[in-house]
């Protein structure tokens, strides 16, 4: 169990925060787009001159590799939940990352009320919600007034271009909560400043690993994520958690009769309020 960050004097605001991490992504994805023009103009050249090579090279990677490249997913086997072996060590048995005034990780208290949020790094609506009540339950979380259990799940990697970028970054999430749990909330909250837009290759490792990075987690940590490490320890455990959290009945969303994202729930019951209100759920949880 790791003791959770409380904000103090000097500590940025979240607009500044915000600011940065957006910044940063922007900065990324200009780096990326100059390297794909790059690319794209050796690429040209090169098949101008060894078309037949390039195609035998292509299709031997392919044959080798299975036809994925290091930004896509393997076919995780539809395994139960209870069934991955390599989960978070601050992770429940159900699923979700604890974190309340204990710390990340650890029992749940039945004695103050539980909040669950199930989100998806790639979901706009996700990132919505966590700029308007990321600072609230974190607050709730840190005085004791809750605990709130974040489950990092995958259901739009259709919308990253066959990158697989939800998994991949709950995977890189999954990681920080195991090895730097300390970082976990803080890592969570900059994934959301730099959301890439549905539609795109979303974020590669190496960004997300640079947004583990700024968000306090060590260097050797960052690497795993970059390497792609976090997606080979993680990843079934997502893929694991997707599965029973999109075939839970209780989670189906009554007004569109589907689970979706963001979907909070307040002790076990769908919270159908409007989070748009900064103060909606601090009063739905009494606090």
């Amino acid at each position: 169990m790791s003791t959770t960050p409380t904000p103090g004097k000097g500590r940025p605001s979240k607009n500044d925060r915000r600011d940065a991490a957006r910044e940063q992504a922007r900065a990324l994805r200009e780096q990326q787009a100059k390297r794909d023009r790059r690319n794209k103009v050796l690429g040209i050249s090169m098949l101008s001159v060894a078309v037949l090579a390039l195609v035998g090279v292509v299709i031997f990677l392919l044959t080798k590799a299975g036809g994925s490249t290091d930004e896509a997913l393997p076919d995780y086997p539809d395994t139960p939940l209870s069934e991955v072996t390599d989960v978070p060590s601050t992770a429940l048995p159900e699923g979700g990352i604890p974190v309340s005034a204990e710390g990340v990780g650890g029992a749940v208290d039945d004695s103050v009320s539980r909040v669950d949020v199930y989100l998806d790094y790639m979901c706009p609506a996700c990132g919505a919600f966590e700029e308007v009540n990321g600072d609230n339950l974190i607050s709730l979380a840190s005085e004791g007034a809750a605990t709130v259990v974040y489950h990092p799940i995958a259901i739009l990697n259709r919308y990253s271009n066959g990158t697989g970028y939800s998994t991949r970054a709950a995977s890189a999430a999954a990681l920080v909560a195991d090895e730097a749990p300390d970082q976990f909330a803080a890592f969570s909250e900059q994934l959301f400043a730099g959301q890439p837009d549905e539609g795109t290759d979303g974020l590669t490792n190496a960004e997300i690993a640079d947004i583990a990075r700024d968000a306090g987690v060590a260097g050797s940590i960052a690497d795993d994520i970059a390497d792609g490490s976090a997606l080979d320890r993680f990843g079934q455990w997502v893929t694991s958690a997707t599965n029973e959290v999109t075939a839970n009945p209780d989670l189906v969303n009554e007004q569109t009769g589907s689970f979706g994202t963001p979907t909070i729930t307040i002790d076990g019951v769908i919270w159908t309020e409007n989070w748009t209100d900064p103060n909606a759920l601090l009063q739905a949880v009494g606090s």
